[in-house]
């Protein structure tokens, strides 16, 4: 019999008993996209490191040009030119202007650009200027982007191809990032073959050791895997002490239930301790969590949906804990195109695909069993309905929770 905890009970179990654990390790800034950063980034300069134009066109005195327009154009003298990776020695005079690349320094004494659209050359070392321009227009000026002493990024955030590049604006080649989190998964079942094997009568491809493995690479993790473990404990027992010996956390796939057979359980609880077996949710009720020294062992369910949802709801939680990472997973909002009974006094997860009409969102539920992977295969991501909740109804507003890509 299980004694069951809710979701939120679950996740509370997780960030009461396990934190920030993986050590930092310095890595080329190219090479940290998608990992979690450990230490915040502070800018030591000022980026850019001078005013400069976002425009190709003319460098000039704001003043000048105050009520000009296409019938009246103010008349300034083309002092000189400013060439892209150069600074402009001469100091802009009143009256004048200097032709300007975008991204060019600005030249001493300016403080506006005009876009060569709303200008002239006359071919007579004069310039018409067609718009009046207010100081600062068309500039980005020194310090805009990053000013010394400004945190650029926080520890804990998960790195993206722009932050890689802010790290490359501020000069900083090599950043301090958590080491990826090993975690081990070991899929058990008498009737489990290698995905690559054709099954034979009463059995079935091994699904979970490959969608596991993914989802764990796509959340930052590196992976092990142990193969197929028959249901004998002692087989069970051999396989997780020597996953605990080589990984951080470890995933076992199959035998969370109560049966006979179904011997995660006890395993788990006889190399630490069992924090909670069973929670509160449709699919995944037999999932279990324990605690062998400081590591991380998840009993899952065999049937590959109630994996999934499992793992996406604590394992990739779990990472993010001993990573460090502060980031929140956020919804979209998106109207329910079908009805969805609920009936089950469990919080029930279910798959969505979702398309746009016009300004709108839609989210078409997946219906789809525990033991069923294939209807997950084209989903957008999952939805939640609450316990207390009989269904929702078609029309309604939702969450849906993107899946980790």
């Amino acid at each position: 019999m299980l004694t069951v905890l809710t979701p939120e009970e679950a996740l509370g179990m997780i960030a009461e008993r396990f934190g920030p654990c993986m050590a930092p390790e310095l890595v080329s800034a190219e090479a940290a996209c998608g990992r979690v950063l450990c230490r915040t980034v502070v800018s030591a300069e000022a980026v850019p490191s001078f005013d400069r134009s976002t425009v190709d066109g003319y460098a000039l005195m704001a003043s000048d040009t105050f009520g000009c327009s296409d019938a009246l154009p103010a008349i300034l003298r083309l002092q000189a030119e400013v060439l892209m990776g150069e600074v402009q020695g001469e100091t802009l005079s009143p009256g004048c202007c200097m032709a300007i690349p975008t991204g060019g320094a600005l030249p001493p004494g300016a403080d506006a650009c005009v876009m060569l659209e709303y200008a002239e050359d006359y071919g007579d070392g004069t310039v018409g200027v067609l718009k009046p321009a207010a100081p600062g227009e068309n500039l980005i000026l020194m310090g805009d982007d990053a000013k010394p002493g400004q945190t650029i990024l926080s520890a804990g955030r998960r790195l993206t191809p722009q932050d890689v590049g802010a790290l490359a604006a501020l000069g900083i080649s090599e950043v301090t990032v958590c080491k990826k989190p090993t975690v081990g998964v070991i899929s058990t079942g008498d009737e489990l073959v290698p995905a690559e094997q054709m099954p034979g009568p009463g059995q079935v491809r091994d699904v979970n050791t490959s969608m596991l493995s993914a989802l764990l690479r796509a959340a930052g993790a590196e992976v092990c895997t142990y193969g197929i473990v028959r249901d004998e404990e002692t087989l069970l027992r051999e396989a997780l002490d020597r996953a605990l010996r080589e990984c951080d956390v470890v995933l076992i796939s199959g035998g969370s239930s109560v049966g006979q057979r179904d011997a995660a359980c006890r395993v788990i609880e006889g190399r630490g301790e069992l924090l909670f077996h069973g929670v509160a949710m449709k699919p995944g009720k037999p999932t279990m969590l324990g605690k062998a020294g400081d590591k991380a062992v998840f009993g899952l369910p065999g049937h590959p949906a109630a994996a999934s949802f499992a793992a996406q709801l604590f394992v990739l939680p779990m990472l993010d804990r001993l990573m460090g990472r502060s980031e929140e997973r956020h919804p979209t909002s998106a109207v329910l195109t079908d009805p969805v009974s609920a009936n089950h006094g469990r919080a029930q997860y279910m798959g969505v695909t979702l398309n746009r009409r016009g300004d709108t969102l839609y989210a078409s539920p997946v219906r789809s069993k525990s033991g069923l992977i294939t209807a997950l295969a084209g989903t957008d991501g999952w939805f939640c309905i609450p316990r207390d909740r009989e269904g929702v109804p078609a029309g309604e507003i939702i969450e849906v929770y993107p899946f980790e890509q």
